[in-house]
């Protein structure tokens, strides 16, 4: 040993002490390796430094004869059992972190109590010297009291125990706890904290999630179920009904093919008929957005077949109406026409049907016309990078070829039936006085028109390219140094 350690042995050990408390402190979280190494090696030097100098852990302090130099050791050598239980402690968790990561902190929580009680026995037994069955005898007693005191606590801390065992779910799982879901934030030694939807934190004590049904939506990964539920009129059909909601399943792009989304007849009564749409989505935080988009997907699919939901109290077109003129009734941007306009204007309509995957207008085509979709589902195609990918689906009430009805363009995408399609077409020679004559329902037009072209631009425009970043050996090996 060096000299000054030599001559200065306490005064060495209290400032390993203080390095190391530094150390742990100052290295960074990412470098966990590095600070459960340089604790070893802090904590090898410091059992050197007492032992050397006759500071023997396992027994009484020396010094006997002065006071302050006993009490010192004394000092000293029980922070060495507390010193080694830290390290043990750290060494365990990491070495527990790499085989159950994060979900066995509670287990680890109560190695490291467990850990930390031995060592003060210990203490208490080898340093001072006091008789430890006594000690276990008084503790004991004080652990019942303490113990009934803390039954709830205990129950949750058990329960904890219970649930990082069977693990029903971890962290970042989205679960629900007795009607309670969110996204699982933290499982400590009492609770377990769930961040809602809503954004709110939600604690449920351990106790209660052992005992309660845990839905766990993250299991399998990568597959979120939603349901949509509808009542429509009894009259209806039920395979015009089924249809109708397939064709609406098929137009949400959200919706993971495998498993397939599905459609069941769930109840009937005297006042409806309820259908349950039912699919899945690969993330959480589509559920609530694709839920939407399924149900206006199937009211406008269901009001294409002519069957009404009973939410609605009338009929948005009289039975009488054509086919036709009850488009032009729900379309958004041909509804500002005056009744006498529509009814005119619906004789100018005629209908064409398509197969599926037969191709309806193609990209780089100057339409002369425009489809007005009345059933089924429209794929829209886009190319990039010389591969064509499906951009997106269109139903009931859209429009295609605007851009050669405005400004002669050609269009931008392929579109093609993803269904058995039947779409009415109107031809320009017509619709160009029209829309000269209503400036509304072309300034509807231009702003749907520049709205797809912006979409498509950002859909198929190339990513930026990330700069390579070039150091000092890259540039040697450039110039062959």
């Amino acid at each position: 040993m060096p000299s000054f350690i030599s001559e200065h042995p306490m005064l060495c050990a209290l400032a390993l002490i203080f390095i190391d408390i530094a150390v742990w402190r100052l290295i960074s979280v990412n470098l966990a390796n590095w600070k459960l190494a340089a604790r070893l090696v802090i904590f090898a030097v410091f059992s050197a430094v007492l032992f050397n100098d006759g500071m023997n852990p396992m027994l009484v302090a020396p010094y006997a004869d002065n006071t302050a130099l006993h009490m010192a050791a004394t000092a000293l050598q029980i922070g060495w059992w507390l010193f080694a239980a830290r390290t043990l402690t750290v060494l365990l968790g990491a070495l527990m972190m790499q085989r159950v990561g994060h979900t066995g902190r509670l287990l680890q929580d109560l190695m490291g109590a467990v850990i930390f009680l031995i060592a003060i026995i210990a203490a208490l037994a080898y340093v001072l010297d006091l008789p430890v069955k006594g000690v276990l005898a008084t503790s004991g007693a004080v652990a019942i009291i303490v113990g009934l005191a803390l039954q709830s606590t205990l129950s949750d801390v058990f329960s904890g125990i219970v649930l990082n065992t069977t693990k029903p779910y971890q962290l970042d799982d989205w679960i629900s706890i007795d009607g309670t879901e969110g996204r699982v934030t933290d499982i400590d030694w009492r609770a377990t904290r769930l961040q809602t939807s809503q954004g709110s934190m939600a604690v449920i004590p351990n106790s209660l999630a052992a005992k309660a049904k845990i839905i766990n939506f993250s299991r399998p990964a990568d597959m979120f179920g939603l349901a949509v539920s509808l009542q429509v009129s009894p009259h209806a059909r039920p395979q015009t009904v089924i249809e109708a909601l397939e064709r609406a399943m098929q137009g949400c792009r959200p919706l993971l093919s495998t498993p397939a989304p599905s459609v069941a007849f769930k109840t009937c009564a005297s006042g409806g008929v309820e259908y349950e749409i039912s699919g899945f989505v690969p993330a959480m935080t589509l559920k609530r957005e694709v839920r939407n988009q399924l149900y206006d997907l199937a009211f406008r699919h269901l009001q294409a077949a002519g069957v009404s939901l009973l939410s609605a109290t009338e009929n948005s077109a009289p039975p009488a109406m054509s086919a036709a003129r009850a488009l032009l009734e729900r379309s958004s941007i041909f509804s500002t026409l005056r009744q006498d306009e529509k009814e005119t204007f619906s004789q100018n309509m005629t209908l064409h049907t398509y197969r599926t995957g037969e191709m309806i207008l193609p990209a780089g085509e100057v339409s002369d016309h425009l489809f007005i979709v009345e059933t089924g589902v429209v794929s829209v195609g886009l190319i990039k990078d010389g591969h064509k990918f499906e951009a997106g689906r269109m139903g009931p009430g859209e429009v295609i070829g605007e851009a050669g009805i405005l400004s002669d363009q050609a269009a931008l995408a392929d579109f093609s039936a993803k269904t058995f399609c039947t779409l009415y077409r109107i031809e320009k020679e017509y619709l160009k006085p029209c829309l000269d004559a209503r400036h509304d329902i072309g300034e509807a037009m231009k702003a749907l028109l520049d709205f797809r072209v912006h979409a498509a631009q950002a859909l198929t425009q190339e990513a930026p390219a990330v700069p390579v970043k070039k150091g000092f050996l890259q540039w040697l090996r450039k110039r062959g140094l």
